[in-house]
C-alpha cells in the first residue's frame, strides 16, 4: 500500500494559504494569494478587476511584494477555483525566483506544490 497524501507543509507555508483562503473570502473574489518574501514579510491580495487594470491574485501580491523592494519569494500560495496557475502566474513567480508555490483550492487542500 502506497501513502498517497500530500508532504506536510512548513507551518509558514500553511499559514499563507490560510491568508490567501481569508482574504478571497473577505472580498468575495475569484483568487487570494499570500507571498513570503526573503526578509520573510508577508503580502497578500487579491484578484483585480477594473475596467481599465485586470491582475490575477499572485501577479497583485508579487507587485506589492516588489514595491516594497523585495528582491525574491521565500513562497507564494494561491487559492482558486483553478485546477492550474495560467502561465501569466508562474512568470510573475518565476521573476522574483519564488522558491516555493502553492496552489490550493478554496478548502485550502493544496491541490499542486512546486519548488525550484
Amino acid at each position: 500500500m502506497t501513502d498517497t497524501a500530500p508532504p506536510a507543509l512548513d507551518p509558514e507555508d500553511e499559514k499563507l494559504i490560510t491568508l490567501a483562503r481569508a482574504s478571497r473570502a473577505r472580498s468575495g473574489a475569484r483568487e487570494g494569494a499570500a507571498v513570503r518574501d526573503e526578509t520573510g514579510r508577508t503580502y497578500v491580495a487579491t484578484t483585480v478587476a477594473l475596467p481599465s487594470l485586470k491582475l490575477s491574485a499572485l501577479q497583485a501580491a508579487v507587485a506589492a511584494a516588489v514595491s516594497s523592494e523585495a528582491a525574491a519569494l521565500e513562497a507564494a500560495a494561491v487559492v482558486t477555483d483553478a485546477a492550474e496557475l495560467p502561465e501569466a502566474d508562474t512568470a510573475a513567480a518565476a521573476d522574483l525566483k519564488t522558491a516555493l508555490l502553492l496552489l490550493a483550492g478554496p478548502d485550502g487542500v493544496p491541490r499542486s506544490i512546486t519548488r525550484s
